[in-house]
């Protein structure tokens, strides 16, 4: 950094804020190529020595492509254990296509399989359902086959409720079915039972296995809805969990934030630029919050 600047073009972080938070994903791209062709040097490696913290890595996932950006939070996820609920969402709630370019550019920056990975990370059910779900390339059109949803909704009854089904079943349901045929099924379900079937799915006790489960249920079933819950918990933990918080602004800025803001708002009551200002602070709260459209 030169006299304050980044290769001429501030790094004072009001300026990066003001340019990269206020650019399509295109012209993030283009932004990017262009630096390098002048400067001989990545953008993001720049960036990356010159900011630090959640903004900085905030500004680091906006700056990717979409696809490359899941690539990474899927790696991370995988690296960290534990977490592996962002690989569930990344292969309940993006498209076919979409969940296909993640894998791709998994394997360019990788070089190692998306599935490859989640099979060498896992074990047992919990593999089996990640990696059903990250290979998956569901239908996406509107035809449904009522009948199936009744006899799906028992299998998952079965196995999900009594705990005497088998989970192989339940995991062959989830990873097969479009999500128009698998919506119909949960509908039937509360319809037979009275309840949604991610009532009580999780409690205290559950294993990692069922807490995916029950994300993988909830990002089919209501991506909006889920991550709602995801900001939610995010912002009321003490402490905030900035990760959770960064991922789901950053990765649904271009798309749905503003319907996500809206659910969040009739649920809470309160504005999610205000729950956000509250929680986080200095830079990384500006850019947040340029994201939802917001100027600090």
């Amino acid at each position: 950094m030169k006299g304050g600047t980044l290769n001429g073009w501030g790094t004072d972080e009001k300026t990066v804020i003001v340019i990269l938070g206020h650019r399509t994903v295109y012209q993030r791209q283009q932004i990017r190529r262009v630096y390098e062709e002048i400067f001989q040097e990545d953008l993001v490696k720049r960036l990356e020595s010159e900011i630090k913290g959640d903004f900085e890595k905030a500004v680091y996932r906006w700056i990717l492509e979409p696809a490359d950006r899941d690539a990474v939070l899927a790696n991370v996820a995988i690296k960290n254990g534990k977490n592996y609920n962002v690989i569930v969402e990344i292969a309940t709630i993006l498209s076919p296509e979409e969940l296909l370019a993640v894998r791709r550019a998994y394997l360019n920056r990788y070089k190692h399989s998306l599935e490859e990975d989640v099979a060498a990370h896992t074990s047992g059910h919990l593999r089996q359902l990640l990696v059903g779900l990250v290979t998956s390339y569901r239908y996406v059109g509107d035809e449904i086959n009522p009948k199936l949803a009744q006899t799906e909704a028992e299998i998952l009854h079965d196995a999900v409720k009594e705990k005497k089904g088998s989970y192989e079943e339940t995991i062959r349901v989830l990873t097969t079915r479009s999500r128009t045929q698998l919506v119909a099924t949960f509908n039937c379900y509360r319809e037979i039972h009275g309840t949604s079937i991610s009532k009580k799915l999780v409690d205290e006790g559950s294993d990692e296995f069922q807490r995916a489960l029950y994300t993988a249920i909830r990002g089919i079933k209501d991506p909006i809805k889920y991550y709602e819950k995801v900001v939610r918990n995010a912002i009321k933990k003490v402490g905030t969990d900035e990760d959770a918080l960064t991922r789901v602004v950053v990765s649904r800025a271009e798309k749905d934030l503003k319907i996500i803001s809206e659910v969040y708002y009739k649920r809470n009551s309160v504005l999610l630029e205000h729950a956000i200002a509250k929680e986080t602070s200095g830079d990384y709260k500006k850019f947040l919050l340029t994201l939802l459209g917001k100027e600090d």
